[in-house]
């Protein structure tokens, strides 16, 4: 698969730098790719053969003050519908379907609950349930550099920044089976972490911002069917947030993988692409 890329430049002066493998001809599935934090929005390059075989074309987009796009103070998880629509309406697609990994699942269940008209299926993985989850232990179970990062998050910016300036990397909140995921296919994420923290973080103090704050929707009024997959062993994003936005959306399926990781669950991607391409419905 060929990725193009492109600068769309919005109404409100903001830049998003996108990109588009246009694969499969005009009866290809568009899927939008929402990356996790700190990534660019590179499409999965590990999943370019199993869609390539199930004619599913890949659009994504650095989110605002990544990459090539510009910032915008204040987002929420909520407003990624609006980019995405602008990229969706700039491109000529209609309706699409939406996959997101960790923070970029959050993002992708979101889309659907602002756009119900135009999404025509989710795949969740890795992802966090809303901060004010009811009846949810937010931060059980995360790894303790994870639980710090959010809670600075959540006591605010500077704080959420502070933290930043003094973060070492814990390769503690990756399992043995991350580890292993990372020493193969999903190498692939060297290319998306780099150049994502290569102007400082403020992208990603934006997004934990954004995960410690109100959604701006509920996951529970996504009326597409959503497919939920999971580490039994995520030491970043807890099984039980999986399990949770399982319970929440309506039309929803969990499969829980009991000995991956919050990295290690992609490898179960493309029969989760297979998923997607059968149950959306054009």
């Amino acid at each position: 698969m060929h990725v193009t890329e492109s600068d769309l430049e919005l109404p409100d002066g903001r830049r998003l730098h996108v990109y588009d493998t246009g694969a499969g001809g005009s009866g290809a599935l568009p899927v939008f790719w929402h990356h996790g934090t700190p990534n660019v929005g590179l499409p999965p390059r590990p999943l370019f053969p199993a869609s390539a075989r199930l004619g599913v074309r890949w659009v994504s987009y650095d989110r605002p003050g990544y990459g090539g796009s510009t910032p915008l103070d204040g987002r929420g998880i909520a407003s990624a519908a609006a980019d995405v629509a602008d990229i969706a309406d700039a491109l000529g697609i209609d309706r699409f379907a939406v996959m997101g990994h960790s923070g970029g699942a959050s993002h992708a269940l979101a889309c659907a609950a602002v756009l119900p008209d135009r999404v025509l299926g989710v795949v969740e993985v890795s992802g966090l349930a809303p901060f004010d989850a009811e009846g949810l232990d937010w931060f059980a179970g995360m790894a303790a550099s994870c639980r710090a990062s959010l809670t600075a998050a959540a006591a605010g910016r500077e704080a959420k920044e502070r933290y930043e300036a003094e973060a070492l990397y814990d390769p503690e909140m990756f399992t043995p089976a991350d580890h292993a995921a990372l020493a193969g296919d999903w190498s692939w994420f060297e290319e998306v972490v780099k150049p994502a923290v290569a102007a400082g973080p403020g992208g990603l103090v934006d997004d934990d911002l954004a995960y410690v704050h109100a959604w701006g929707c509920d996951p529970g009024s996504v009326t597409a069917p959503v497919l939920v997959l999971h580490g039994g062993q995520d030491r970043i994003v807890p099984s039980t947030h999986g399990e949770w936005l399982a319970n929440r959306c309506p039309h929803s399926e969990l499969v829980l993988r009991p000995a991956d990781g919050h990295l290690s669950v992609l490898n179960g991607g493309s029969a989760a692409l297979e998923w997607l391409v059968q149950h959306v419905k054009r």
